[in-house]
Formats: structure tokens, sequence, C-alpha cells
């Protein structure tokens, strides 16, 4: 399991690195569903929450760290909205 403080240092990176970077993330909500989420960070809002676009739903979305796990920069070049979200076993 990922540490959050490099959980953390991922996402500020893709924040502060924002044309070069996304992250991709495997992301658990409220009822426990498990998604492949990628993301480009906007802003913490917080200790534990972050404001990023989600390339999968093309719109803003509020992340809470504790439900994301597999945290992984990316190069964002690599990816156009809209990317594909799935569902994680």
């Amino acid at each position: 399991m990922v540490a959050l403080s490099e959980q953390f240092r991922a996402i500020r990176k893709a924040m502060i690195a924002h044309d070069d970077y996304v992250v991709e993330m495997k992301y658990r909500d409220r009822k426990g569903k498990l998604t492949t989420r990628i993301v480009s960070p906007i802003r913490f809002m917080g200790k534990d929450r972050f404001l990023a676009l989600c390339l999968c739903r093309e719109e803003p979305r509020m992340f809470c760290m504790d439900y994301c796990e597999q945290v992984r920069l990316q190069p964002a070049w690599n990816y156009l909205m809209p990317v594909e979200m799935v569902e994680s076993v």
C-alpha cells in the first residue's frame, strides 16, 4: 500500500506540472465500488481531499485521499478526454 505522503507528493507534482502529468488511480467510492480514474488535480481542499478534473467524467470532482489506491503519475500527453472509466475488481 502506498503511504499517504507518497500519494500527496504524486498529486502535488501533477498539480504543479499540470501540462506534463495526470494521475492514474484506483478510487473506491462511498458505496465501495472500485474504479480506475485518470484525473488532473487542481487543488487540495484540506488535508484529506483534493479537487481534480476527472478525465473519465469530463468534469471537476472532489476526491478523498483515503479512498485513493495505487496512485501513479502518468504522462499527460497519453490521454485525451473522455478516458474510459473502468470498474476494477
